[in-house]
């Protein structure tokens, strides 16, 4: 199926710069720059002579290729809402039956990955491992199984609107203590700055720690492909 595939020029340069960071004997960024820029939906065939010619292993492409054809390449999805990052998501295709002991090995990778137990569910011909909001489901397909990793932060949206209406009463409040002060009655400021405050340190920590957040579970997601991709191989 890898063979007759024609890749998209993303996929190309993704396969490219996957086999060449793979490959540590590699050393033709330059010849890989060219290629890249020349690339017009290859198929494996291409794309391994273009390896060649850039001084890259042929065998990490064709292990990329492949990779990228099951979907174990493909940038995890991430959600966001107002601005933030509130979910993220990674399906790989596994390209063929998980038997139950691969599917036990899943487990503890996913167990040490994210340093939870969680709790393993069996319906029917489905699997799933879940800690919280954080989920992975083996799932059947025509070729096999499929696994589907997913995460996502709850009540984000309200925590914001809460911040910023914080803030913005705290403004509000802070303006009507200077009109007070410019007609000489008693300003009342310290409510006025602390609702500034909570209101504005909400907000903001949300969006400096979400971002991190969907980085860290983008990064494990990943990690936990590549391992899936071990497993399957006997390693």
């Amino acid at each position: 199926m890898t063979q007759d595939r024609q890749f998209s020029d993303d996929e190309v340069a993704f396969i490219l710069e996957r086999a060449a960071a793979a490959d540590s004997s590699s050393s033709g960024s330059t010849a890989l720059e060219t290629s890249r820029e020349t690339s017009r939906g290859l198929t494996l065939q291409q794309l391994t002579d273009v390896a060649r010619e850039a001084g890259i292993s042929t065998d990490a492409v064709v292990k990329a290729a492949d990779a990228v054809a099951r979907g174990a390449l493909v940038p995890t999805q991430v959600t966001t809402a107002m601005g933030l990052p509130v979910g993220v998501a990674r399906t790989i295709d596994l390209g063929r039956p998980v038997s139950d002991t691969e599917w036990e090995r899943l487990i503890v990778a996913l167990r040490e990955t994210f340093s939870a137990r969680g709790k393993v569910v069996r319906e029917g011909s489905l699997r799933s491992w879940h800690n919280g909001n954080l989920q992975a489901t083996l799932e059947p397909t025509s070729t096999g199984h499929r696994l589907r990793l997913s995460t996502r932060k709850g009540n984000v949206g309200a925590g914001v609107q809460v911040g910023a209406a914080l803030a913005v009463a705290g403004g509000l409040l802070a303006a009507a203590s200077a009109t007070a002060a410019a007609n000489g009655a008693p300003p009342i400021w310290w409510p006025a700055i602390l609702m500034l405050g909570v209101g504005a340190v909400s907000v903001a920590s949300r969006y400096i720690t979400l971002p991190r957040w969907a980085r860290t579970r983008a990064s494990q997601m990943e990690e936990l492909g590549e391992t899936a991709t071990r497993i399957l191989e006997g390693k």
